[in-house]
């Protein structure tokens, strides 16, 4: 299966420096084992790199140095990208699914990722880290509505969420009215980033936490 991945972007290095070699490692392992084990789907291979790796990994510097939660982590996107691009934060990998924390702790322990904590629950389970995060970050787990609920109370006050999202965040950000004023978030807004660095930019939810 590794013949049919994507040929590793440019960029790539640019994004990972002197971690290229772990992001390389991470991208074989999915490509070898993800499909099999139900972490991408059997179209993902040609295009790991610029549609998932380098989509997660261009966030990295959002990010503030302190502990991080990674909402419904799966397969380590953007989770152990992010723990690879920025080795100066503690991510917490939140995820409920036995087998898909099963594949994160070998990960972990395979590329030597000191900075990673896997937690297996529900973000809403997952009490421990109520209010004790300095941001809290998912990709490709819900719409807004549904997300914030379940991500906003993981983050301190005056924390932040970095929500990684598709072309459809504006109409989620609409239908999200009420759980954005619920959730007390401010400075809420839509940001793209890599255009001219990546094929494919991201967009990101980005918004304050108040107590």
């Amino acid at each position: 299966m590794t013949s049919l991945l994507e040929q590793e972007p440019a960029a790539a290095g640019e994004l990972f420096g002197d971690r290229i070699d772990l992001a390389r490692q991470f991208a074989g392992a999915l490509a070898e084992h993800g499909e099999q084990r139900g972490l991408i789907g059997p179209q993902e291979l040609p295009r790991l790199w610029n549609r998932h790796i380098l989509n997660s990994a261009i966030a990295a510097p959002l990010f503030p140095a302190g502990r991080v939660g990674d909402v419904g982590s799966g397969g380590g996107l953007p989770g152990i990208v992010l723990a690879i691009a920025r080795p100066d934060v503690e991510w917490i990998l939140i995820e409920p699914m036995e087998r898909r924390c099963a594949w994160l702790n070998e990960q972990v322990s395979s590329l030597g990722l000191d900075n990673v904590i896997v937690e297996r629950a529900r973000a809403e389970e997952a009490g421990r880290y109520e209010g004790m995060l300095d941001a809290v970050t998912a990709r490709a787990v819900s719409a807004l509505r549904t997300l914030i609920p379940w991500t906003a109370p993981l983050a301190k006050d005056g924390g932040e969420l970095i929500l990684l999202k598709g072309q459809s965040v504006d109409g989620e950000i609409e239908k999200a009215a009420k759980v954005i004023r619920k959730h007390k978030l401010t400075n809420s807004r839509v940001e793209i980033i890599g255009e001219g660095v990546i094929a494919e930019p991201t967009r990101v939810f980005r918004a304050d936490v108040r107590a």
